[in-house]
C-alpha cells in the first residue's frame, strides 16, 4: 500500500515517548503510528451491539468455557 504524507499535532510528552519507543524497537515512527491507527480503527468499528452480545455470552457461559479450555 502506498504511504501518503499528512500533518497532525501530538502532545509533546507523547511524541517523546513515541520517539523513544521507535528507537528501542527499531521501528519507524510512521510504522508505529500506522499500526496504532489500524488497531484503533479495528477496535472502534466493532458494532457496540455485537460487543455487548459477546460479553453477555462470555459471562453467561464462563463455566462451560473454562471446562472446554481444559
Amino acid at each position: 500500500m502506498k504511504a501518503v504524507k499528512f500533518a497532525t499535532q501530538i502532545d509533546e510528552k507523547v511524541l517523546k515517548e513515541l520517539k523513544k519507543y521507535a528507537e528501542e524497537s527499531d521501528k519507524s515512527i510512521s510504522r508505529i503510528v500506522t499500526d496504532a491507527v489500524n488497531e484503533h480503527l479495528k477496535r472502534v468499528r466493532v458494532r457496540p451491539a455485537f460487543t455487548e452480545a459477546l460479553e453477555k455470552v462470555l459471562v453467561e457461559n464462563s463455566e462451560l468455557l473454562k471446562r472446554l479450555a481444559k
